[in-house]
């Protein structure tokens, strides 16, 4: 995970590809589509419009960058990507307000095509971020549609891919998966062959169903009672990042900052994986490494955080493209725990016990809660997110692919960290408000976070033991 500015951007000539004046016409009186947005997606248009009536535009999309290597055939290219899109429901389906309510249309196939628009030649990388930058801001809005697009920038020996897409549409296991796809269908394309891909179910389907399951949870479901318990422990809101940021609450909503880098190599990341895998993997040893930091500088006894988790449950839904993301909130006792292998026990109980209540749509809960919940800023609460990636196809070449998911850092008083497991090693990447306070507070978790993985991976290290 990355930001536009950190993606290995080149010169070259510029290409976009988006939805021509017809399609975004018959989208303007498609019917009605019964299917509901998820609650997920009506709570970030919600909190996109009321942020907009602010005044202030805090751009929040998503989005991949990669490299096609070879002379680039652009109609083989521009029908790869219309397959592409026609493969993914969700990007033909959009919304509109009937006064205070979000009603979903859908694009029939045949309305969608893509229109290609040759931009120009760009010399200087500056230059083209800013305008790939401000591009995507207004192409990809949350209130707006179409709100995705596709660009590449061509040279002679190839092209680098940069698409974008409203958070609505997609999540980082999506992005992760779009580079391989897009290579497949080109490939078929430049073959004269259509690819032999499986079929993918469709995000909307699923967003009806899980609807429908959360709407037929009312105040008294026992979930939601689990839910007011830890919002009220809580003070009334989701659990901020528990270090020192430097935010004034009543100010105005702050600029964010973005870091990454790669926190240990493969050899560290293994024999870390390989330590924490009786209590349930990396991601247990990132919360439980979190929660011995967040105690070490701020004297917290107990961590709390919502941790994220893909809904993906079922076979159809692994490829599709969307937002397959709940929470659950977890406690972890910190100030009782000797060491860190306490503290992984503690974080895998808290885990077994609330993950089932990632699967109440964390909008539902809290809408349910009603005056007892306190409305969120545009990051709706601070979160630690662990995604192992070597499984993805084409995964063993992103780095020389120059292969990026990649996240736009814009406003919020919150803290987002990201760890990817990578074939190089793990990954970190987080976004934060532009402090000089919350600066210092988070390269002193980024150095601690990395000493204590090198320290549970050493004895491995030290051995040459086999990360089995």
């Amino acid at each position: 995970m990355t930001d536009i500015q950190r993606c290995e951007l080149r010169p070259g000539h510029l290409v976009e590809w988006s939805l021509p004046a017809p399609a975004v016409a018959a989208a303007s009186t498609a019917p009605e589509d019964s299917r509901p947005p998820a609650y997920v997606q009506e709570f970030h248009l919600r909190t996109a419009r009321t942020i907009r009536a602010t005044g202030l535009c805090a751009p929040n999309w998503l989005g991949t960058a990669f490299d096609l290597p070879g002379r680039i055939d652009l109609d083989a290219l521009g029908r790869a990507l219309h397959a592409w899109t026609l493969r993914h429901e969700t990007l033909r389906s959009g919304f509109r307000w009937v006064g205070d309510e979000v009603r979903r249309f859908t694009l029939p196939a045949e309305s969608v095509s893509l229109s290609r628009t040759e931009v120009g030649h760009f010399a200087e990388p500056a230059t083209l971020v800013r305008y790939l930058q401000d591009r995507f801001d207004a192409a990809a809005d949350a209130l707006s549609w179409p709100n995705f697009l596709y660009t590449a920038v061509l040279r002679p020996d190839g092209a680098s891919l940069y698409l974008a897409f409203d958070h609505s549409n997609v999540d980082a296991h999506s992005i992760h998966r779009i580079p391989a796809e897009i290579h497949e269908l080109y490939a078929a394309e430049l073959r004269g062959e259509v690819p032999a891909m499986p079929l993918v179910g469709s995000y909307i389907d699923f967003c009806a169903s899980e609807r429908g399951a959360a709407d037929a949870m009312d105040d008294g479901h026992a979930i939601v009672a689990r839910w007011r318990e830890f919002i009220a422990r809580c003070g009334g809101v989701l659990p901020p990042f528990p270090v020192e940021l430097g935010v004034d609450p009543e100010g105005p909503l702050p600029v964010q900052r973005f870091e990454r880098e790669m926190l240990v190599d493969d050899p560290a990341a293994a024999a870390f994986e390989a330590h924490c895998r009786p209590y349930g993997g990396t991601l247990v040893g990132v919360l439980a490494a979190t929660a011995l930091i967040v105690r070490e500088l701020g004297g917290h006894e107990v961590y709390r955080t919502v941790v994220p988790f893909h809904t993906r449950v079922k076979s159809r839904w692994s490829d599709s493209v969307g937002w397959y993301v709940g929470g659950a909130p977890i406690e972890v006792p910190v100030g009782r725990a000797a060491g860190f292998d306490e503290a992984l026990e503690m974080v895998r109980s808290a885990l077994r016990a609330n993950r089932p209540l990632a699967g109440m749509p964390i909008a539902r809960a809290l809408g349910l809660l009603g005056e007892e919940f306190t409305a969120p800023s545009p990051d709706p609460c601070s979160f630690v997110s662990y995604v192992d990636g070597r499984a993805v196809p084409l995964a063993e070449h992103w780095a020389e692919l120059r292969a990026y998911g990649l996240v736009r850092v814009s406003y919020g008083d919150q803290v987002c960290v990201w760890l990817n497991r990578v074939h190089e090693g793990l990954q970190f990447a987080t976004r934060f408000p532009d402090t000089e306070a919350a600066g210092a507070s988070m390269r002193r978790y980024t150095e601690r976070l990395r000493e204590m993985v090198l320290s549970v991976a050493q004895p491995a290290l030290a051995t040459g033991a086999p990360a089995s």
